[in-house]
């Protein structure tokens, strides 16, 4: 049965497509809104990855791989992480998930590489989440044009503050709001420790208490994108929020070194599934890229992970410039839930 969207949320796309025909000059709205949470509806969510040095079937198989797990189930949104050098490859991996994928319900980052319970990739790789079901709701938002591209935080902190906080709240004032909003997942091309003023200014909008975690994307000359809707941007930011009768717990841990690395990943994946009081159906892990960096074997920590959540509850993971979720430092907001750092890894379980 098709699900019928609120008119809360049919009029907003109307108004864009208003303006689109009537006014040539006006901007569309970046955002996206699926239809409703159904109360007790059912949720899915499904992990695929595929690696190949074709950027366009590395794309398309990884997509090939979501649509068959998720079955019958009509996806709201993917998440997309993919690692590769340069941008007509990363263009064409994005092109090879849209040509399986409705592109307007695709967005995701540029990463450092990606893991999962199949294993962890490195160069070549794309890694999709999907999320769908009567039970979840999802409302995404861009914010293009940060301004912060080529700005540094010890010549031009101030500036950087400013374009950040008002970014982080035109990108929170963006979305969609619901009575029974659980989750904000960001990424966005503002690495560590940019990545805390963005988040300022998306916590004055949704407060410092609401779950917040994500990612920086790759910081790399050429490499810095974010997708929305199936399009490229960089000097930009993207946010999905997650609704429905859910729980959410998040915990996060840093590390240094090879044996810390290890264990803190096992500890941060235990603590979130501690407190996560419902049955867990999905877990999100965004990782810094540093701490891979580390690892005399980067599957060792995957193995540490696996050792706490097993492989039936679907991990998607994302090497990161940069995490965003509870931080284990000294120096963090006490009132703050989540945090802008780096050298993290943060786990969100999500479970009802």
């Amino acid at each position: 049965m098709c699900r019928k969207a609120s008119l809360a949320k049919v009029v907003p796309i109307l108004s864009s497509l208003i303006c689109l025909a009537l006014l040539p000059g006006c901007a569309v709205n970046e955002t996206y809104i699926s239809s409703g949470a159904e109360e007790g509806g059912s949720i899915a969510t499904g992990v695929a990855s595929a690696q190949n040095t074709d950027p366009f079937q590395a794309g398309k198989q990884a997509a090939e791989a979501l649509r068959e797990k998720m079955g019958q189930t009509p996806l709201d949104a993917v998440i997309m992480a993919e690692c590769f050098e340069d941008q007509a490859q990363k263009k064409q991996a994005l092109k090879g998930v849209c040509s399986v994928l409705p592109k307007d319900i695709v967005f995701g980052f540029a990463t450092y590489g990606s893991f999962a319970q199949q294993g962890c990739l490195d160069l070549d790789s794309v890694s999709l989440l999907g999320i769908g079901g009567d039970g979840i709701a999802t409302s995404a938002a861009l914010r293009r044009d940060l301004g912060i591209a080529g700005l540094t935080i010890e010549e031009n902190e101030a500036e950087l503050a400013k374009r950040l906080r008002t970014g982080g709240v035109d990108l929170a004032n963006k979305l969609s709001r619901r009575p029974d909003d659980r989750l904000l997942v960001i990424m966005a091309d503002a690495h560590s420790p940019k990545n805390q003023l963005l988040l300022d200014g998306a916590q004055e909008v949704m407060g410092k208490d609401f779950p917040i975690t994500g990612g920086s994307a790759n910081k790399n000359a050429g490499q810095t994108f974010v997708y929305f809707q199936g399009r490229m941007y960089a000097d930009a930011a993207i946010a999905l929020l997650l609704s429905g009768d859910f729980e959410v717990s998040l915990s996060g841990r840093q590390a240094q070194e090879n044996a810390k690395v290890i264990s803190s990943a096992a500890d941060s994946a235990d603590e979130a599934l501690e407190n996560m009081k419902a049955k867990p159906f999905s877990v999100l892990a965004f990782n810094c890229a540093g701490r891979k960096g580390k690892l005399d074997n980067i599957a060792d920590e995957l193995a540490a992970i696996k050792g706490v959540i097993g492989n039936e509850v679907p991990l998607f993971g994302a090497y990161c410039a940069g995490e965003i979720g509870p931080a284990d430092i000294a120096e963090k907001d006490p009132e703050a839930l989540s945090s802008g750092v780096g050298w993290h890894v943060m786990f969100t379980v999500l479970g009802r």
